[in-house]
């Protein structure tokens, strides 16, 4: 795994399980905004959406709209939709199907082609790293390392990045047309991949063969937000609140930089850091703890990039339908809650609700927005609260070593 982690969606293309004979997954409906918080304007705001994406088969996923463009082009450039928003992963990755340009590649340390094995908690991606300019809103970083996913120049896949599971380099598996990082750390790997070479993490590649290589710090996929002129310390997501039955679809606010504009200041939200690059003690980069059951569970987050609450609770019946057997399906609503601890010693109480995934897909069959889909987590010390944790909230996420009004990152605020 990259050292500081990707989580994508551990369930992804739940939609063909749920969605059973329904034509198509979302369209219409929606949820409401929290009171106080109103949608945003500016330059540094881009919209998100929640639907059935691309391939028609993800729940639970959100979408928003990028530019790329030929590194100092503004016209050689190409709009692509359906990037899936991760706040625990890290830069931009394309799918070399919807891309149409010609970018120019990032080369490895002895100028062979620079690749990367990108490990996901369902899967893996793989493909070179090529150069872009990025444009989001108002927002622009130039020259931009990013991955290009199933790129057909690069089709031998190294044997231990193989070894990770399915291959997820299509619109189809993979439920998007790409994956935009927008977490807490400026390269996706860090420091680790600049001076040893990582299994399953960069490759230097020949026409014939790729081995693991070492990557320096701004020759790996980097965040863009980083680059940014200014809006460049964070990002916050705004989300409305969805009923517990679910909706068809939902739309939102990405909003970049956290007190840097009127539209991101902070205000009396709880703040949690998180461990640092380093990770903290026996916590990785990027988690904290959250306490459930009176269980302290040390590898724990908060990530927009999965599509459902994944934890373990023995107690809670798991369905018994072969598509959704890992995940939960009480007798009714279940009305639950949790503490999420953050590494600064600060706590938050958190409520949440689990419903049965059987019952999601057999009363409302079109719904791809479901607040109360939960299921179990294959790690054992991890509480994972996916995507619907941001439903009715305002959550920002601070990048590590930048500074805000409320505290240094890395951080989620709420």
């Amino acid at each position: 795994m990259v050292a500081q982690g990707l989580t994508r969606a551990l369930r992804a293309g739940l939609c063909a399980a749920l969605c059973l004979s329904a034509l198509s997954c979302g369209g219409g409906g929606g949820g409401t905004l929290a009171p106080g918080n109103p949608s945003p304007t500016g330059s540094n705001v881009v919209s998100v959406v929640i639907d059935s994406g691309p391939a028609n088969n993800t729940v639970n996923t959100l979408f928003t709209t990028v530019t790329v463009c030929v590194p100092g082009s503004t016209t050689n450039c190409q709009v692509i939709d359906h990037i899936q928003v991760d706040t625990q992963s890290v830069g931009l990755r394309i799918m070399a199907s919807v891309l149409t340009l010609t970018l120019p590649g990032q080369a490895a340390t002895g100028g062979n082609s620079l690749a990367e094995c990108t490990v996901f908690a369902d899967g893996f991606a793989w493909g070179p790293i090529a150069l872009a300019d990025i444009q989001i809103s108002g927002e622009t970083a130039s020259s931009v390392p990013i991955q290009v996913m199933g790129d057909s120049g690069f089709t031998a896949v190294p044997s231990d990045c193989a070894g990770q599971g399915t291959e997820e380099d299509t619109v189809t598996a993979f439920g998007a047309n790409g994956i935009l990082g927008i977490g807490f750390f400026a390269q996706d790997c860090g420091s680790a991949c600049a001076s040893v070479a990582e299994p399953t993490s960069y490759y230097s590649c020949t026409t014939a063969s790729c081995q693991a290589a070492t990557a320096p710090l701004n020759d790996q996929v980097l965040n863009p937000v980083s680059l940014f002129a200014a809006d460049n310390n964070g990002t916050i997501i705004q989300l409305p609140s969805v009923p517990s039955q679910g909706a068809l679809t939902i739309t939102g606010s990405l909003i970049f930089g956290i007190d840097t504009q009127s539209n991101n200041a902070s205000g009396s939200e709880t703040v949690l850091t998180v461990a640092g690059s380093a990770g903290s003690g026996a916590i990785m980069p990027g988690n904290l703890t959250v306490v459930y059951n009176n269980q302290p569970l040390a590898q724990s987050f908060i990530d927009s990039g999965s599509n459902g609450l994944y934890f373990n609770d023995t107690n809670i019946a798991q369905c018994t339908e072969s598509d959704l057997a890992d995940f939960y399906c009480p007798a009714s609503e279940l009305n639950l809650s949790a503490t999420l601890q953050g590494i600064n010693a600060v706590s938050a109480s958190v409520d949440f609700s689990v419903d049965s995934a059987e019952t999601l897909g057999t009363n409302n069959p079109t719904f791809v927005v479901l607040p109360t889909l939960a299921g179990t987590n294959p790690l054992s010390d991890s509480f994972d609260f996916g995507l619907a944790f941001y439903y009715g909230r305002r959550v920002a996420t601070a990048m590590e070593s930048q500074t805000t009004t409320v505290g240094t990152g890395p951080y989620v605020g709420f």
